[in-house]
């Protein structure tokens, strides 16, 4: 099993940018990518982004395409989302993911984080 720890949520003005932490311990090895999803109120957990911790490669979701960009620190066994341009839309409870692929359903994701609080206000 892999232990995941989500960091850097907040209230943010939109427009503003915030910086999302996912730190790693456990099996990691077992694990080749780190995966963020989102879940508003009401609505479901959606698919935002995920990278590949072997060779740095990342998926997006088309909502965060140019304002999003994930990165890793492989010695922290750390990634980061930084968010920028936030919008309202953005408003939600981030969680970071472990699993096998750069997959987007959550159903391949089999380790996850308690997930940190994204507000972002008009």
């Amino acid at each position: 099993q892999v232990q995941l720890v989500e960091s850097g949520g907040g209230l943010v003005q939109a427009g503003g940018s915030l910086r999302l932490s996912c730190a790693a311990s456990g099996r990691t090895f077992s694990r080749r990518t780190r995966g963020w999803f989102r879940q508003a109120p009401g609505k479901e957990r959606t698919f935002v982004a995920a990278i590949s911790w072997s060779d740095g490669s990342t998926n997006y979701a088309d909502s965060v395409k140019g304002r999003f960009t994930l990165s890793r620190d492989n010695a922290k066994n750390t990634v980061y989302l930084q968010m920028n341009s936030l919008k309202p839309e953005d408003t939600a409870v981030y969680y970071c993911a472990a699993g096998p692929g750069l997959s987007p359903s959550r159903y391949e994701y089999d380790s996850w984080g308690q997930g940190t609080q994204v507000t972002v206000s008009s």
